[in-house]
């Protein structure tokens, strides 16, 4: 059995590490970061924080030196997925399934272009880089998988998949509709990452801040709106979520604003841009995630033409 990782960063290097510590598993991990890559293949992988511990794997910055495999765990930023797949698309097969765990909607459907089978999940465990080969494990939690519809994807290999990533030690659960599990993800994030981006605030303390705390709420209140136009049951309550990140040890930082803090492009069009998207589709209307994708777009172009 091999395994590739596509997007080995913070979240990927977690499902990389705990794959290649179980042993059950070939595992494969590629990522543009060379100094990463390098640094995997020179000293193993190491996790510390919520987990600390040093796994050896394959890691390459190479597409042509991917081999076959059996399952792939897309784990870049969304603005990435299309050029990832498409470089990597050779290491998947006829009976080859991806699996997407990454933030907002619409990746299924990039991989969707290039590879047969399509799981679809979303993830919850939070890390962070520290160095080269070194990623900080800030936030554990579950993950869901299940199969993309269109592409018919057999339960079966979404239940193995799952199995496999559960015995490596991170929890994952099948269902045969992850559509709830992934758009409670999507709210929570649609909620906190752009508050936390426009204002600088760590989860913890913006949830704590009476007007970014309201805001929150008035932000999740939409999403949902719009999940139920479209007949989805949520996973759980997108409030708890946050409840739940503001308590975690430490000052977990949104991963939009890590990418603010490096003027790095965000992931708010497969968040926030989504919610607004599928509110014009459904009538619902959604002024508040339209507002803070508006004013995440202006930063993004500050940085490029600041006059």
């Amino acid at each position: 059995m091999k395994i590739c990782i596509i997007g080995c960063g913070a979240v990927g290097s977690l499902f990389a590490a705990h794959l290649a510590k179980a042993g059950e598993a070939e595992v494969w991990a590629y990522d543009l970061w060379t100094d990463h890559t390098a640094a995997i293949n020179r000293n193993g992988l190491r996790l510390s924080g919520a987990a600390d511990f040093t796994a050896r794997l394959h890691a390459t910055s190479i597409p042509g030196e991917l081999p076959r495999c059996d399952y792939g765990i897309v784990a870049t930023k969304a603005i990435h997925t299309r050029d990832a797949i498409r470089q990597v698309a050779h290491a998947f097969g006829e009976e080859s399934a991806v699996c997407s765990v990454q933030n907002g909607v619409g990746n299924e459907e990039l991989i969707a272009e290039c590879v047969k089978y399509v799981i679809r999940g979303t993830t919850f465990p939070a890390g962070h880089s520290i160095a080269p080969g070194h990623i900080g494990y800030d936030i554990k939690g579950d993950t869901w998988i299940g199969p993309f519809e269109p592409t018919n994807t057999a339960m079966k290999k979404v239940e193995e998949l799952a199995a496999m990533i559960t015995r490596a030690g991170m929890n994952t659960i099948a269902l045969p509709d992850a559509r709830g599990a992934q758009w409670t993800k999507l709210i929570f994030n649609a909620a906190t990452n752009p508050v936390g981006a426009l204002t600088l605030l760590h989860h913890g303390a913006a949830s704590r801040f009476e007007p970014t705390g309201d805001l929150f709420n008035h932000l999740i209140a939409e999403g949902e709106a719009v999940a139920k136009s479209l007949g989805i049951k949520l996973h759980g309550d997108p409030r708890e979520l946050v409840k739940k990140g503001a308590d975690a040890p430490g000052k977990h930082r949104a991963s939009m604003l890590q990418d603010v803090i490096a003027k790095r492009q965000t992931e708010v069009d497969f968040m926030n841009g989504a919610i607004v998207s599928w509110g014009k589709k459904t009538g619902v209307p959604t002024p508040l995630n339209k507002a803070v994708w508006e004013l995440i777009k202006g930063l993004e172009h500050s940085w490029a033409d600041p006059s």
